[in-house]
């Protein structure tokens, strides 16, 4: 069936402008040029961390203008090669036409997304936090390939990543995995990955063969930011060093760096063991703590609107998506109905489709709820 190029080519106008009204990428140069001016300041460096925010910042809006006036740029020239392709008769030029249109139409849609993140934290970087639930050895060998098909996810996507802590289960796998995704709109685009993970397959530990399922936790916090003002008293906070461990309990670090901190008023434990000193390891855990503390704070903010409100729909990070490896090969959510049988692909990784899925799929819930 021949390609109906004028329709598509309107449908992505639409769509873009659609994008561009609310990126607002006149706004955008404005806030680009203020923070130019910020950068050019012979005593920016002198305040650090108001020097990485504001140089984080200009980054990140020179990424999204150029993402979107890129998109623009792409389409208008499709437009043309369309228009010399259907007037020379060039087939080359209409096959080359129809297969950029395809990318295009997909990376439109992947920014149409990203304009569906309007949450208090979402534009802010995320941290990750993954739990071996039931299923026993099988569970703490599924949190660990959650573990990497996050980071592989990250990774194809050029964002950084940092691991705070890993605690190895004794014989395969891990218990838990603390890692943050330097990114902007991580926190938004990965929060909907927040619940519980069930895998069903043929355990490799299992001498006899048999089909096992078990579960994985996962939860995404907001990297906090000064304007939180959380505060943190010394006498709010037991702090403990223990020796870091590797795989199967084996001892990696030759003193004690490892960090755990419990905060006393809420029962908070977070710890960090992956950093080279004592000290980075203390500031590494303060940071997942304030970010935990952030999250409590806004979950009971919220809980109390819904009361207000009579209700609402809950909490959406129950469990959400099913890994079935035996008898046939397919992950499913469970909210979306989105799905696929290319698990191989799944756990190396490329998930944007359960992401897009999930972020559509909350955006209705909460214009259900208003």
């Amino acid at each position: 069936m021949a390609v109906d190029f004028g329709s598509s080519l309107a449908d992505l106008d639409r769509a873009l402008t659609s994008i561009e009204a609310v990126i607002d990428p006149d706004a955008k140069r404005a806030e680009i040029a203020q923070l130019e001016q910020e950068v050019a300041a012979p005593d920016l460096w002198d305040d650090q961390e108001n020097a990485q925010r504001v140089t984080s910042r200009l980054s990140h809006l020179q990424s999204e203008l150029e993402r979107v006036t890129g998109l623009r740029s792409r389409l208008d020239d499709l437009a043309v090669l369309v228009e010399l392709g259907e007037e020379e008769g060039d087939a080359d030029s209409l096959v080359e036409a129809e297969r950029e249109l395809g990318k295009l139409g997909g990376d439109i849609e992947a920014m149409e997304v990203r304009t569906l993140l309007s949450g208090e934290y979402d534009e802010r970087e995320a941290v990750v936090t993954i739990r071996a639930e039931a299923g026993g050895i099988d569970a703490s060998d599924f949190a660990e390939k959650l573990m990497r098909m996050y980071l592989r996810w990250a990774e194809r996507h050029g964002y950084g990543t940092e691991v705070y802590d890993t605690s190895y289960a004794e014989e395969a796998g891990i218990k838990s995995a603390t890692f943050m995704v330097k990114a902007p709109f991580a926190y938004g685009t990965l929060s909907v990955e927040q619940g519980t993970h069930r895998l069903v397959r043929i355990s490799p530990f299992d001498n006899q063969g048999r089909r096992q399922t078990s579960f994985a936790g996962v939860d995404v916090l907001p990297v906090t930011e000064e304007t939180d003002h959380i505060d943190l008293p010394e006498g709010d906070l037991r702090i403990d060093v223990f020796r870091s461990s590797g795989p199967g309990g084996q001892s990696v670090n030759t003193t004690d760096s490892a960090v755990r901190i419990t905060h006393l008023p809420t029962g908070i434990v977070v710890s960090c063991q992956n950093e080279k000193s004592q000290l980075q390891n203390k500031a590494a855990a303060l940071r997942v703590l304030q970010s935990r503390l952030l999250e409590k704070a806004r979950a009971e903010k919220e809980a109390e609107m819904n009361a207000l409100k009579g209700g609402g729909s809950g909490s959406w990070g129950e469990q959400m998506r099913s890994y079935v490896l035996h008898p046939y090969q397919m992950v499913k959510d469970l909210r979306t109905e989105h799905e696929t049988g290319n698990t191989t692909a799944v756990f190396d990784g490329e998930i944007d489709g359960f992401i897009d899925a999930g972020i559509r799929w909350r955006k209705r819930q909460e214009l259900a709820d208003d």
